[in-house]
């Protein structure tokens, strides 16, 4: 299984539990990695066989940006699924973090890994 990656995308959204949260958006950043075979994909030099990572980013971006999620584990849930299921990624881990949200800590969130990796 190869891997093809997408890191530190950041998007502005509506996420949190306080009051002050649900009025401005903030930002989350991805770390994104998703199995997949490349080998069509070289050997043909054609998007139509690789996995789009441009597509990927402007389907999560879209999608994060209208979202208004309470935790960031539901986010996270909701990613891995749509990279998943909308583009045929049989293994996915996703680092969602949520930069300054801890005083003193440059990000917290949450890391997951969904799928197989065969």
């Amino acid at each position: 299984m190869d891997i093809v990656y997408i890191r530190e995308l950041e998007v502005r959204t509506i996420i949190g539990i306080f009051d002050w949260e649900r009025e401005q958006r903030q930002v989350v950043s991805l770390e994104l990695e998703m199995g997949s075979d490349i080998a069509a994909a070289a050997a043909t030099d054609t998007i139509k066989n690789a996995l789009d990572y441009k597509a990927v980013a402007k389907r999560l971006i879209d999608f994060i940006e209208k979202s208004e999620f309470f935790l960031v584990e539901t986010l996270a849930e909701r990613v891995a699924d749509i990279v998943m299921n909308e583009f045929n990624v049989p293994w996915v881990k996703l680092r969602l973090g949520k930069p300054g949200a801890v005083t003193g800590s440059k990000d917290v969130g949450v890391m997951i890994e969904r799928g197989s990796r065969r």
